[in-house]
């Protein structure tokens, strides 16, 4: 009786049970209440938005990623996730070539899924806040409204103004930092604010971002770090008279739930140790306060989140476990 050949590979020998599509595919599940809660809010436009930055995020994934590479849902998350950063008035050409920017220079120009330095949705939603700053920064108003009414001028033609025909308002931070204006923290947990279509019904995120820690998909600590440093450093500044907004509504205001819940805890572009997450969310949440309360910016959850992205090689190499049995680089103990 002939025995089966000895194949030795390299380790890890034990698989999981998860594959890379079925978590990417796990998050896209986790986003449809998100995407449904802000299309409750602002309509028609807000589905309209995140469909058409998908669909820029799946077509260049389709004709110049990897083979295969579009079914393990990668780009998917992508396109829904910088939709759900846009105002829901934004013409669609837009989001769709933020959706294209995201992956063609967030992602496939680094070599594909894995190799990428950057969030691909935030490098997109900033490629659109640099190249259209007015579209970026224009919040639909929806009291009084109808649901079916779009938001904006959702179908202008590329290049061409769009009539300004919706009601805008500011978002919270906004109103906070420029008019001295505070909003009802209920109504940033709860409620439709004005702002983009992923900053509204906090709740519903973080109930979202819960499954996926539960099915460890991704690394509570990174959320948990962000929120932490946010309320402490905020409190520390708004019990000093520093700053006049206190921690509840810097928690829930702008895209900081969404992004330390889905952006910050990219598993290709967060740390790899436990300690290094601890470090990188620190850093999230004292630039995004930083930002917030000095910076010209109204928000700053995007450009925080990108820079500690840049800088996590260097903290994956600080944090890095020693081999046991060594004192320090090339040196037996």
């Amino acid at each position: 009786m002939s025995r089966p050949p000895l194949v030795v590979t390299a380790s890890p020998h034990l698989a999981g049970p998860d594959s890379t599509p079925r978590i990417m595919w796990n998050v896209v599940g986790s986003l449809v209440p998100v995407v449904a809660i802000a299309t409750y809010y602002f309509g028609p436009s807000a589905l309209l938005v995140v469909t058409a930055a998908t669909l820029g995020a799946v077509i260049p994934e389709h004709f110049f990623g990897k083979r295969g590479s579009l079914g393990d849902g990668s780009a998917a998350i992508t396109g829904i996730l910088l939709g759900l950063t846009l105002p829901a008035g934004i013409p669609l050409w837009m989001a769709f070539l933020g959706g294209a920017f995201s992956i063609a220079f967030g992602k496939i120009v680094f070599g594909g899924l894995g190799q990428n330095p950057f969030n691909p949705a935030l490098l997109g939603r900033a490629f659109l806040q640099a190249a259209f700053p007015v579209a970026l920064t224009t919040w639909p108003a929806r009291e009084g409204a109808s649901w079916w009414s779009l938001a904006g001028d959702n179908f202008a033609l590329p290049l061409m103004r769009a009539a300004p025909d919706a009601a805008t308002g500011a978002t919270p931070l906004g109103l906070l930092k420029f008019e001295g204006t505070k909003t009802d923290v209920g109504e940033l947990y709860l409620g439709s604010i004005p702002g983009s279509t992923g900053e509204t019904a906090a709740i519903v995120i973080l109930l979202c971002g819960a499954y996926l820690a539960w099915r460890r998909y991704l690394n509570w600590r990174v959320p948990v770090g962000i929120f932490a440093t946010v309320a402490v450093f905020s409190g520390l500044l708004y019990v000093t008279d520093v700053s006049d907004a206190d921690p509840l509504f810097m928690l829930g205001s702008g895209g900081l739930v969404i992004g330390a819940v889905y952006m910050a805890t990219d598993m290709v572009t967060s740390p790899v140790t436990h300690k290094g997450a601890w470090i990188f969310a620190i850093g999230i949440g004292f630039l995004v306060v930083v930002i917030r309360v000095w910076g010209g910016l109204a928000e700053g959850v995007q450009y925080a989140i990108l820079l500690m992205n840049a800088l996590v090689p260097f903290i994956n190499r600080a944090t890095q476990p020693k081999v046991f049995g060594t004192r320090r680089e090339g040196t037996a103990a």
